[in-house]
C-alpha cells in the first residue's frame, strides 16, 4: 500500500471498515481473528494520511502496526501496562485507545502529544521522550505489581537503538526473577543476534508452538515429583539443554541475565505476534520477545528510505535551507581539513546534527556512540586528554544527560571538549520532552566553561574557532534554524567584525535610550518586534545581542560598555528557566555597579515551569516571553518609576 500524502482533513477521509468501530481494547477485542490483516491495512492507510498533514514520526509506527494490535488484544490495559521506549512509535497504540479522531491536532498545541503522556490517557501508564528508560520503568511497574500482590502484566517495548543506550543495560541487569515482565525487544535495523542460522530459527518455531511449552511444564512436574532426586534430574535436564542450545548456536546475552528468550519472529506477521506474547503471557517469568519488524512497513517510501521518513514534516510546511545545525557540520568539515586533530562525536543524531559531510569527509574521525550521551561526553574527554580536539554535537534536551560527565570528567580536568548544542530554545512540536530550555542554567554554574551563543552563520564560525583554540572546555549552543536576514543587517552589517566572540546591538552609542532588552539566542527576533512596536509608541528602545553568555564578569563589563547613560529600563531576555539563568546572574551583577541605581533591571524568562504551549498560543506567548509580554513589561516598570 503506497498512499498519496494528502493535506485533505482527516475526519473527511473515506470510512474504514473495522478501524472506525474501535475506541478502546475492548471494541478491537470484540473483531474476528480474521479482521486483523485488514485492519493493519486501515490503520496504515491512516498513519500515512494523517501524518503527513501534521508531521510526525512515520516510518517506526508503521513498523509497529501489527505488534500494537497484538498487544492490545493479548493484554488488558490500563490494568496491564505497555510502556514505549521514546514513545515515539505509539501511535497505533493512541489510535486503539479511543484517540483516533485528536489526530486532527497531533503535535499541535494543546493537542495529541507526539510520545506518551500520563495526563493525556489512562492507557499511557508512564510518560516518554527520551531513549532507553522503558524497561527501568516496567521494572518499577512489575515490582510495585509483585509487591502488592496484583496479577497485572507489565510489558516495555523497546526499539534495537534503544539498546545502545546504558540505561538498558543497567536496567536487565537488575532484573530479578518472576516478575509478570515481558520485554518486546523491536529489531529493525540492525542485528542483535549474530546467530540466525536455521537452527535458531528451527528452535524459534518450536518453541513459539503452544505445544512445546506444554510438553515442558509436563515434563518439569513429573521430573520433580521423583522423591528424592526429582529436583535434581531436572535441574541437570535444564542444563543439558541450555548446553546443547549454546553449543549450536551460541550463548543467548538475554539468558544469561535470568531472561526466558524468545525469537526471533517476524513482527509484521500478525499471527506469529499474537502467538508469542500469548505464549510470553502464561510463562509467568521474565520472557524477552526478540520480534524483527520492517520500518516504514507498507509504504513503499518509507521502506526503502527508513531514515528520510523517522520524522515527516507537514506536508504545507516550508522547507528550512541551510539551518544552523547545516552550516556547523560544514564549518566543522572545513577546519577539519586543516586541522588533523579535529573529532567530531554524536549520539545516534548524525543526521539531525549535520555531521553527514563531516562523517564522509573525515570517516577515521567521526565517531557515532549510539544513544549514550554520558559515554560520548567522556569519550570525548579522553580524545581531549590524549591531545585532539573534540567537538560533542547533542540536542540540549540530550545533554541533561550527561550533566555529571560534563563537570567530573571535562571541566574539573579543564579539558578542552566543545560541546555542540544543538535545538536550543523552545520546541513548538515535540514539546516538554524536547525542549532546550536548560542548558545555559546547569552549565552556567559550572567552573572553566564557556558559553557562546550565535544565531548567524558568521558568529557561528568565530565561536567554533575561538572554542577550538581556547584549550579549555568550550559550549556553543544555537537553534536548528537559519539565520534571520534582518538580524544579519541590523547586528552584523558595516560592522568591523574580527573572528572572536562579541556583543553586538543594534543602537548607536549616544543614542537617547529608555529601555534596552539584552538577549541571546533566536529569541533575539522577537527581542527586535517588540523595540519595534515600543517605537510606535513613541518609547525609544534598543536591543543588545549575546554572542557568549561565560565569563560573566567579562560579559558584564562589556555591556555595560555599549549601554547609554539615558537608559532607565533594562529587561534580559531568555529562551530559558530563569532561576539560575543568565538574566539572573547579570542582573544581580549590574545592580552591584554604583551606575545602575536609577536604573531598573529585570529578567524575563521562563518561569518555574516546563513550558507546556497551550492551544491557539505561540510557544513564546505560553512561556510568557513573547513580544508582547516585553512591550507590557517595558511599559509597567517606566510607568513605575
Amino acid at each position: 500500500m503506497a498512499a498519496e500524502r494528502s493535506t485533505e482533513n482527516i475526519s473527511n477521509q473515506s470510512k474504514y471498515v473495522y478501524l472506525d468501530n474501535i475506541n478502546s481494547p475492548r471494541d478491537l477485542k470484540l473483531l474476528p481473528p480474521q479482521a486483523m490483516i485488514p485492519l493493519a491495512e486501515e490503520i496504515r492507510d491512516f498513519l500515512i494520511k494523517s501524518v503527513s498533514k501534521n508531521g510526525g514520526h512515520l516510518s517506526s509506527n508503521l513498523g509497529v502496526v501489527e505488534l500494537s494490535i497484538a498487544l492490545h488484544r493479548v493484554f488488558d490495559t490500563p490494568t496491564d501496562h505497555i510502556i514505549f521506549d521514546v514513545g515515539h512509535q505509539c501511535y497505533v497504540h493512541k489510535i486503539l485507545t479511543g484517540r483516533k479522531e485528536a489526530f486532527e491536532q497531533l503535535r499541535q498545541p494543546g493537542g495529541l502529544s507526539g510520545f506518551t503522556k500520563i495526563e493525556e490517557s489512562e492507557h499511557d501508564c508512564f510518560g516518554a521522550g527520551h531513549s532507553s528508560t522503558s524497561i527501568s520503568a516496567a521494572l518499577g511497574f512489575a515490582e510495585a505489581e509483585k509487591l502488592k500482590g496484583n496479577s497485572a502484566y507489565t510489558v516495555a517495548v523497546v526499539g534495537d537503538g534503544a539498546f545502545t543506550g546504558g540505561m538498558i543495560h543497567e536496567a536487565l541487569n537488575n532484573c530479578r526473577k518472576n516478575l509478570r515482565l515481558i520485554i518486546v525487544l523491536n529489531e529493525n535495523e540492525m542485528s542483535i543476534s549474530k546467530n540466525i542460522g536455521l537452527f535458531a530459527k528451527n528452535l524459534s518455531k518450536l518453541r513459539s508452538r503452544p505445544g512445546y511449552f506444554k510438553a515442558k511444564h509436563f515434563t518439569g512436574r513429573v521430573l520433580k515429583k521423583i522423591p528424592f532426586v526429582g529436583k535434581y534430574i531436572f535441574r541437570g535436564v535444564l542444563r543439558i539443554k541450555k548446553a546443547f542450545k549454546n553449543f549450536m548456536y551460541g550463548s543467548n546475552y538475554f539468558e544469561d541475565l535470568g531472561l526466558y528468550y524468545l525469537g526471533p519472529v517476524d513482527g509484521n506477521d500478525y499471527e506469529s505476534v499474537e502467538k508469542i506474547l500469548i505464549q510470553a503471557k502464561k510463562m509467568g517469568e521474565n520472557v524477552l520477545i526478540h520480534l524483527k519488524t520492517k520500518k516504514g512497513k507498507g509504504y513503499e517510501p518509507a521502506e526503502q528510505e527508513p531514515g528520510k521518513y523517522h520524522g515527516v514534516p507537514p506536508v504545507d510546511a516550508k522547507p528550512y535551507a541551510n539551518t544552523l545545525s547545516e552550516e556547523f557540520g560544514k564549518i566543522l568539515t572545513e577546519l577539519a581539513r586543516d586541522d588533523s586533530k579535529i573529532c567530531a562525536i554524536t549520539a545516534a543524531m548524525a543526521d539531525g546534527t549535520g555531521l553527514i559531510p563531516f562523517k564522509e569527509a573525515h570517516p577515521d574521525r567521526f565517531y557515532d556512540v549510539g544513544i549514550a550521551e554520558e559515554h560520548a561526553v567522556t569519550f570525548g574527554a579522553g580524545l581531549a586528554a590524549a591531545g585532539m580536539r573534540p567537538a560533542v554535537a547533542i540536542y540540549s534536551t540530550f545533554l541533561q544527560r550527561a550533566y555529571d560527565n560534563i563537570i567530573h570528567d571535562v571541566a574539573l580536568q579543564k579539558l578542552p571538549v566543545t560541546l555542540c548544542i544543538d535545538r536550543s530554545g523552545l520546541n513548538s512540536k515535540d514539546g516538554p520532552t524536547h525542549h532546550g530550555i536548560f542548558d545555559v542554567a546547569f552549565l552556567s554554574q559550572i567552573p572553566n566553561i564557556t558559553i557562546y551563543t550565535p544565531v548567524t552563520v558568521e558568529g557561528l564560525h568565530r565561536a567554533m574557532i575561538s572554542a577550538f583554540y581556547s584549550g579549555l572546555p568550550s559550549a556553543i549552543r544555537y537553534a536548528n534554524v537559519c539565520e534571520n536576514a534582518r538580524i544579519v543587517r541590523d547586528f552584523y552589517s558595516d560592522k568591523d567584525i574580527q573572528r572572536k566572540p562579541t556583543v553586538l546591538s543594534d543602537f548607536c552609542v549616544g543614542d537617547d535610550l529608555s529601555a534596552v532588552i539584552v538577549t541571546y539566542g533566536k529569541i533575539v527576533e522577537e527581542a527586535v518586534k517588540a523595540s519595534d512596536c515600543l517605537k510606535t509608541d513613541n518609547i525609544n528602545s534598543g536591543v543588545v545581542l549575546l554572542e557568549y553568555l561565560k565569563p560573566y564578569d567579562k560579559l558584564c563589563n562589556d555591556i555595560m560598555q555599549i549601554i547609554p547613560s539615558t537608559v532607565k529600563v533594562i529587561i534580559f531576555l531568555e529562551e530559558g528557566i530563569k532561576n539560575g539563568g543568565a538574566g539572573m546572574i547579570l542582573r544581580d551583577m549590574m545592580m552591584e555597579n554604583a551606575r545602575m541605581n536609577n536604573v531598573t533591571i529585570d529578567v524575563l524568562a521562563i518561569d518555574d515551569s516546563f513550558a507546556v504551549q497551550k492551544k491557539g498560543e505561540t510557544a513564546y506567548e505560553s512561556a510568557g516571553i513573547s513580544r508582547k509580554h516585553i512591550v507590557f513589561r517595558v511599559k509597567e516598570m517606566l510607568n513605575n518609576m
